[in-house]
């Protein structure tokens, strides 16, 4: 049964959203883009047809962003998204202060499909909504013949309400105290430098391997794939730190999807994040030690007590009641410090996308899925297919050192891996 679309005439930003029309800018636009790449050249009209369909089921992505007196937010357009040829780089902008457009783009070039996303409209699991629906619709359209007349169903599992659930506001407890951080716990974190690449451009190298054989080496050392490549992260990055700067620690922020801990359907922004800390001064920089340590932190900050914790320190800006009546422009400035900070703490992150499904009957027209994400420091993203699994490394620096050293542990262990990059 299908829903009735919903009247939208507005809609405010969920709390994640707040800070990236604040902070976004030509060196990080605040823009990802998930991929897939196909076995035959892209149908550009049924893509069209595809894309026409798709957005009906997501009201909220026919959105543009304004500028309110207190705060951003989203305003239905009457703007139909067209199609068009790859011509920009990846995760060029898409929020652009003061133009009246649609805050995703869906392009193509040769195979592949490529959706980009500006992070105020949602995160990482909602946008793989967006695409599922996307691709299932391409497929019903392009393969129809060879499909024999077969079209599987295709159900999103949610309402239309339930996508536009603004979900932080709902699980939101006013119960949880949340205690100020002192300006002491904000440590500066080891920085990785380079040289940037000419016109904000972004490196993206991405590394294409068989799942089962990157799942075999987590196993050998007791941990998920997650924290696995987390540690190594950590450790291609302590391999390239001069030895003046060891006594820094190295930090890595990783999102948290918190749909399963709230049993949220919805396809705008639901996450927090956790910050992942290693001292290599006091600490071992055996691998083996590293996964151990990282190993403890995810399963500590992963309780439901601290997850709890993060979305209510998340509320507590939005909630205060002296937050409200700030104008926006005074918000702006206060939230481009508290970035700024925020940067000085992180050295990298890593985001798990997770598996992408599709049905049965399209998994011979679907080579793999890929994902990378703007960036100011180099960043790692990844996800999997069938038994494809891709690991992309976004830079805005030349040097690739750390990239380097990343794929060639993994190499090392006999993992094939198949190595891509846009320059």
């Amino acid at each position: 049964m299908k829903d009735k679309k919903e009247k939208i005439e507005w809609k405010r930003l969920d709390n994640a959203s707040k800070i990236f029309p604040a902070t976004s800018n030509n060196k990080d636009t605040k823009v990802y883009r998930i991929s897939a790449e196909l076995y035959d050249d892209i149908n550009p009209k049924n893509l069209q047809k595809a894309l026409d369909l798709t957005i009906e089921s997501f009201p909220i992505y026919k959105s543009i962003l304004r500028r309110g007196f207190f705060w951003y937010y989203f305003e239905l357009s009457n703007i139909s998204p067209k199609v068009e040829i790859e011509t920009t780089n990846p995760c060029a902008a898409l929020y652009i202060e003061g133009k009246r457009n649609l805050l995703f783009r869906v392009s193509y070039y040769k195979r592949k499909i490529n959706f980009e996303l500006f992070h105020a409209l949602s995160d990482g699991a909602g946008a793989i909504w967006f695409l599922e629906t996307l691709i299932f619709h391409y497929m019903k359209y392009n393969y129809k013949d060879e499909l024999d007349g077969f079209i599987p169903d295709f159900e999103y599992g949610a309402s239309i309400s339930q996508k536009m659930d603004d979900s932080f506001f709902r699980n939101y407890s006013p119960n949880i105290k949340v205690k100020n951080i002192g300006i002491n716990k904000y440590k500066t974190a080891y920085k990785i430098k380079g040289k940037r690449i000419d016109e904000n451009k972004m490196k993206v190298i991405e590394g294409s391997m068989y799942a089962d054989e990157l799942l075999n080496i987590s196993r050998e050392y007791g941990s998920s794939i997650t924290v696995f490549l987390s540690s190594l992260l950590i450790y291609s990055i302590y391999l390239d730190m001069p030895k003046n700067k060891r006594k820094k620690q190295v930090v890595i922020s990783v999102p948290i999807n918190l749909r399963g801990y709230y049993k949220s359907a919805t396809a705008r922004n639901f996450f927090t994040t956790m910050n992942i800390s290693y001292d290599f001064q006091n600490n071992s920089s055996e691998f083996k030690d590293i996964i151990r340590y990282v190993d403890e932190k995810f399963k500590k900050e992963l309780e439901e007590e601290n997850i709890q914790l993060k979305l209510a320190r998340f509320m507590k800006f939005e909630n205060n009641p002296l937050a409200r009546i700030i104008p926006l422009s005074i918000k702006d400035v206060f939230m481009k410090i508290a970035d700024k900070l925020n940067d000085r703490r992180i050295t990298s992150s890593i985001s798990n996308i997770g598996k992408i499904k599709v049905d049965s009957k399209f998994e011979g027209y679907i080579r793999q899925f890929s994902i990378c994400v703007s960036a100011r420091t180099p960043k790692i993203t990844f996800c999997s297919y069938n038994d494809r699994f891709v690991i992309t490394f976004t830079s805005p620096y030349i040097e690739t050192d750390i990239q380097r050293l990343f794929f060639q542990f993994l190499s090392d262990r006999n993992i094939k891996i198949k190595i891509t990059s846009n320059m």
